[in-house]
């Protein structure tokens, strides 16, 4: 067993087909089934199956896969390592970052980071928070920027940087746009705009209402922040956004913003990686940025 069979086979299975993981990897498709028939020989076990072309792991090939995933990203950490000695710096930091932070909160700091370290390229995956958790223990970033509610995560660092709460965010015309303090009872029978399933936003959001009594009417399910703040603001029904995400409009009169009654779960834009002895020299350069400006 080596790396090469290793990287084949984490390709492999990330593709189900051995056509797809060679165009993946550059190689030829029998140069690909070649280091798949070697790494079982080597194992004594059997990782696939064949099925109409399709490559279906066996239960050996799916207790090895994360295994394989782990060993391919520790190689390639050990390679940028020395690439970052042998070229003074230059290397790659893999960020991963929710919505709202990469919209509203990451790029004044990127920005910076990058005039202190230009021959660090970071590359920057947005997706939902518990996405982009699951690639950090995946090793498919370095560190990840995410809204997160104030709950530990077991096997990750997690450094809370700046507050992120939810609020009410109202059409200037709606009724209620006048009161300054909004009550649960006054929302009962309003239709709400909320985030899709699988968002921090939606998770501390049904969190409020289940904690507030509130059995909320649901009107449309929308996937990003500024989808909603352009519904609400023609009146289809009240959001509940990231105050980062409002202020423009909050500021500009576009949308009334109002706290959100009751009680309230606390959310954090949190600094996120890995508990392990080492990290790339690009994260952990990122790391003590982050926490040197903003003192945590």
């Amino acid at each position: 067993m080596n790396v090469q069979q290793l990287r084949v086979f984490e390709k492999a299975a990330a593709c189900r087909t051995i056509t797809e993981a060679a165009a993946e990897l550059g190689l030829k498709q029998p140069t690909v089934s070649f280091h798949l028939k070697k790494l079982e020989e080597s194992l004594g076990v059997e990782l696939f199956r064949k099925n109409a072309g399709r490559l279906t792991l066996t239960r050996a090939g799916e207790e090895l896969r994360p295994y394989a995933r782990r060993i391919a990203a520790l190689v390639e950490e050990a390679e940028q390592l020395m690439r970052d000695h042998r070229e003074q710096g230059r290397g790659k930091l893999r960020i991963g970052a929710s919505y709202t932070p990469a919209t509203y909160f990451l790029p004044a700091y990127l920005a910076e980071f990058q005039e202190k370290h230009p021959h660090t390229m970071p590359l920057l995956t947005v997706k939902q928070a518990g996405e982009v958790l699951g690639m950090l223990a995946n090793y498919e970033i370095d560190v990840a920027v995410v809204s997160l509610p104030a709950d530990p995560i077991p096997g990750l660092n997690v450094v809370r940087l700046v507050s992120d709460e939810l609020k009410l965010a109202l059409s200037p015309r709606h009724p209620l746009a006048v009161r300054e303090a909004i009550t649960v009872d006054e929302l009962r029978m309003e239709p709400f705009l909320v985030h899709e399933p699988g968002s921090t936003s939606r998770e501390l959001s049904e969190r409020w209402a289940r904690d507030n009594g509130l059995r909320w009417n649901i009107r449309m399910e929308l996937g990003a922040i500024e989808t909603i703040k352009e519904s609400v603001k023609h009146g289809i029904g009240i959001g509940i956004l990231p105050y980062r995400s409002v202020i423009k409009e909050a500021t500009e009169g576009e949308l009334a913003v109002r706290d959100l009654p009751g009680s309230i779960p606390a959310r954090t834009i949190s600094l996120v990686y890995r508990e392990e002895d080492s990290l790339v020299p690009q994260a952990s350069r990122f790391i003590a940025f982050m926490r040197g400006k903003l003192e945590v």
